[in-house]
């Protein structure tokens, strides 16, 4: 299967939009720190998961799917911080969407496990 298909895949791309979005209106002083750190942050999701199904082994798969959900986390405190700031009004979608996400990672990542 390619990895253009897998759920996860493609609901960490809609997460990457919303995260987009969401920072459009995070101040002009925050270009190139929160911000740049949050996109970053949310690009390397789905970033790692396809690096990961490129891989040879199982082992490294799972190595790369971790490094995608240490991202994760990441970009929720990043968020949560800029919550915290008040960049955010409405942080609890956003935080929805990552747990979304976290939910299908840790899925496939168990998957892999079992292999």
């Amino acid at each position: 299967m390619d990895y253009k298909d897998l759920d996860i895949w493609v609901q960490a791309r809609v997460l990457v939009k919303t995260v987009y979005v969401l920072t459009k209106s995070f101040p002009k002083d925050e270009q190139f720190s929160l911000t740049s750190q949050v996109r970053r942050c949310v690009i390397s999701v789905p970033s790692n998961i396809a690096e990961g199904c490129g891989r040879q082994s199982n082992k490294e798969t799972i190595h790369f799917l971790h490094i995608a959900r240490g991202s994760l986390y990441e970009l929720e405190t990043q968020l949560i911080l800029a919550g915290d700031l008040n960049y955010i009004s409405d942080i609890d979608n956003v935080l929805k969407e990552i747990e979304r996400v976290k939910k299908l990672l840790n899925g496939f990542i168990n998957y892999h496990k079992k292999l």
